[in-house]
């Protein structure tokens, strides 16, 4: 007993000057290493719809390096320039993370939709995209279509005859090489059908990358494609996905959200969004504040800003911009270093001297294949056809669509169609006049209706009528108005002043002239999509005698035929009316 406590005492004595010194070092004792922030690079698109051809998004605005602090127009780089700016700002950085705020692919021109979209998932993997948060559009075929897009695999023979799958060299399709996420995306059984979040080690640190997209997708997407699937509150789902990772020691966290607003280009002294609105903003207000930057997208909006000192970035649509933010990771606590984030969008550009060569060759392989059928003449216009609205709402391309779709079901054998409405969200472009003849081109068309609708035509009272008018504005539209686009014949006006609900002015709707009575039924041409409720438009869920009729891009090209050279309708058919200004 004695030697054990002989032995203990000399351990004690020899340990406690070694433990006084690591608690006070001497003074020539040297300093402890500082160990630098993790700089992190983030580049993040939204939108990008297909967009593959340089050219298709139109034009950017760039520096005028010939006149100091002026701009021109450039053509947009599709994703070839895309390709190229990626690798440009990547270039010598250990940590970069390429992000996809939604709606990838859907509602693409007839390159990457020709295809199944499969061009547009191929050309990512090649760009290097670490993460896309799924969109509206990414649903547009259904939730099955979306799986094998990301895990790949050939598409059945497409019911319209005229996509093609797996035609890239093998025939076959192999699918992302990136994840798609979204962390409020659940089956009727609570189980998330897609990751919430992805985890990036840099370095000593770790970045979340958590997706979600908008809870409004039942409404603006066709119903039949999605059963069984919801879509829950955005910002309750990012935060028990930032709870979750904050349990596993992660602190830095990026939010990418297909959702979108609207805010001033200019921002206040500290960085605030000036005139911000839109659900993106209330998203952001509702986060976490363990978030540290959120990407948005969804309408197609160029910002920069903070919102309550989070950054809320969107980099307008089709792959015209691409945002870079730079920020810094404390390596000892693992979050954001406050005040370290930079962010600007820079115009994704066409230069020939500056291009992928896989990437380039792969677009030119579907381009080839899809030329034959995209350059084949279906019409001439006399004048250009755009999809600006008027004062009222209707444009001279919603116009020219509601008029097709009555005429292809005017007939009697077809639905004896008396009215046809038109959702703008359908109207993906309007159709340019090319010179000297004005020549309508099959790829025109398609890039005008690339969804692949059917029409039905309907019965309807003329109360319902009303109903479907007021939907404009109420229910799904509250937020933000889908004004349905009507063909000839019908006229109405709404009260600008007038509550949601009660804003066709009475009296109003018209058709050929003759007052719309509400006891009368009338026999109305929508698409399938609307016809199934659609954008909110769910009264025309009680529609009765149903009838289908041509595919809509069918019925567009037949007009085009029957009226070339077609001119456009100028007047309007919709009034806006307002007491104050």
């Amino acid at each position: 007993m004695r030697i054990a406590i002989v032995v203990r005492r000399v351990v004690v004595a020899t340990l406690l000057p070694l433990l006084a010194a690591c608690a006070s070092p001497g003074r020539d004792a040297p300093a402890r290493a500082v160990v630098e922030p993790i700089a992190l690079r983030v580049l993040a698109f939204n939108d990008f719809h297909g967009h593959l051809r340089h050219g298709e998004a139109g034009m950017v605005i760039v520096p005028d390096l010939t006149a100091p602090g002026g701009t021109r127009r450039a053509e947009s780089g599709g994703a070839v320039g895309l390709a190229a700016l990626v690798a440009e700002r990547r270039a010598g950085r250990e940590h970069v993370l390429v992000l996809s705020a939604g709606d990838l692919i859907g509602a693409s021109p007839l390159t990457s939709a020709l295809f199944h979209d499969e061009p547009t998932i191929e050309a990512m993997n090649l760009i290097g995209v670490d993460a896309n948060a799924v969109g509206n559009h990414e649903f547009d075929r259904g939730r099955a279509e979306l799986m094998r897009l990301i895990e790949g695999g050939c598409a059945p023979p497409a019911t319209d005859g005229v996509r093609a799958s797996c035609v890239s060299p093998g025939g076959v399709y192999r699918g992302a090489r990136f994840p798609f996420l979204a962390a409020n995306v659940r089956d009727d059984e609570g189980r998330p059908i897609l990751p919430a979040s992805i985890v990036r080690s840099l370095g000593p640190v770790r970045v979340a990358v958590i997706g979600a997209v908008t809870r409004t997708t039942p409404t603006i997407v066709a119903p039949a494609g999605i059963p069984g699937l919801r879509f829950d509150d955005e910002a309750v789902a990012i935060n028990r996905e930032v709870r979750s990772l904050r349990a596993q020691g992660i602190e830095a966290i990026v939010a990418v959200i297909h959702e979108g607003g609207r805010a001033a280009a200019e921002t206040g002294p500290t960085g605030e969004c000036l005139r911000a609105s839109g659900p993106i903003f209330d998203i952001v207000d509702r986060l976490d504040r363990a978030v540290d930057l959120v990407l948005s997208g969804h309408t197609h909006q160029s910002y920069l800003c903070r919102r309550d000192g989070i950054p809320v970035v969107q980099s307008a649509a089709y792959g015209r911009l691409l945002a870079e933010i730079d920020l810094r990771i404390d390596a000892g606590s693992g979050d954001v270093v406050p005040g370290s984030v930079t962010m600007r969008n820079l115009p994704v550009v066409h230069d020939p001297a500056r291009i992928d060569p896989r990437v380039a060759a792969l677009i030119e392989r579907y381009a080839s294949l899809a030329r034959p059928r995209a350059e084949r003449e279906v019409g001439r216009l006399r004048e250009a056809v755009g999809t600006q609205a008027s004062a009222g709402g209707d444009s001279p391309a919603g116009r020219l669509i509601a008029d097709a779709q009555l005429a292809a079901t005017r007939g009697k054998a077809v639905g004896a169609a008396q009215v046809a409405f038109m959702n703008p969200g359908g109207i993906r472009a309007g159709l340019p006049l090319r010179e000297p003849d004005g020549v309508v081109t099959y790829g025109d068309a398609f890039a005008m209706q690339p969804f692949g609708n059917s029409l039905v035509t309907m019965t309807l009272s003329g109360a319902q009528i009303a109903t479907l008018l007021e939907q404009q504005w109420t229910g799904a539209n509250r937020e933000r108005a889908r004004m349905l686009q009507p063909s000839a014949g019908f006229t109405y006006a709404w009260d600008a002043d007038a509550p949601a609900g009660a804003r066709i002015v009475p009296g109003s709707m018209r058709l050929d002239g003759r007052r719309i009575e509400p006891e009368a039924v009338y026999r109305v041409t929508v698409n399938s999509f609307l016809a199934d409720g659609g954008d909110g438009f769910t009264v025309l869920t009680e529609g009765e005698g149903r009838l289908g009729g041509p595919q809509d891009l069918d019925a567009l090209i037949a007009w085009l035929r029957v009226q070339s050279p077609a001119g456009i309708d100028p007047g309007s058919r919709i009034e806006r009316r307002a007491a104050r200004p």
